[in-house]
């Protein structure tokens, strides 16, 4: 099982890491996010070599935060489906658990999150039922009740404490376990 994605995924190997080693070392999960990748660095990661020689059951796919600055809802999506397409391309047998773009922003609601929530609607149609796909918003789970993102969870309103990667890790856990076939 492998992780993809940008510095909230990194995130995993800092914040969240006595998360990751309670949860996802024991099922053999390796953590390919790097800080600041946009959809086309993990594209251009797949393509030139990062998925070579593995065969992964499983890929949780979490990108795209760092497009929605300048890039339409529109081309991030496009870009997320390629890279959706391009491990299925590389490791036809793998499975890809794709989260929604976590929400992000000191207020809600705002434009950056608004482009977001468009992406995540489009990203939502690749789900098919986890014969190859299965789409996942968790988003919802790190929103307090005034529907804002608490410093607790996000402190930079971006980025995962301990506690936000906690819920991460609880929230795909069932997902992840069923997609590699335990139970």
């Amino acid at each position: 099982m492998l992780f993809l994605g940008d510095s909230i995924t990194a995130g995993w190997r800092g914040a969240g890491k006595d998360v990751w080693a309670k949860n996802f070392e024991p099922l053999k999960a390796a953590n390919f996010g790097i800080g600041g990748d946009r959809t086309q660095h993990v594209l251009w990661r797949i393509l030139n070599g990062e998925l070579d020689g593995i065969k992964p059951k499983v890929a949780v796919l979490m990108i795209g935060t760092n497009n929605s600055g300048a890039d339409p809802a529109a081309d991030i999506a496009e870009g997320v489906t390629e890279i959706v397409k391009t491990i299925h391309q590389k490791s036809p047998a793998t499975k890809v658990l794709l989260l929604a773009v976590f929400p992000r922003g000191k207020e809600m609601p705002n434009t950056q999150n608004d482009k977001l929530i468009e992406v995540n609607k489009t990203l939502a149609k690749l789900d098919d039922g986890g014969k190859t796909v299965r789409y996942l918003d968790i988003g919802p789970k790190f929103l307090g009740e005034d529907k804002q993102l608490p410093k607790d969870i996000m402190p930079d309103f971006l980025h995962l404490s301990p506690k936000g990667y906690e819920i991460w890790a609880e929230a795909v856990t069932p997902a992840v376990k069923e997609l590699l076939g335990k139970k």
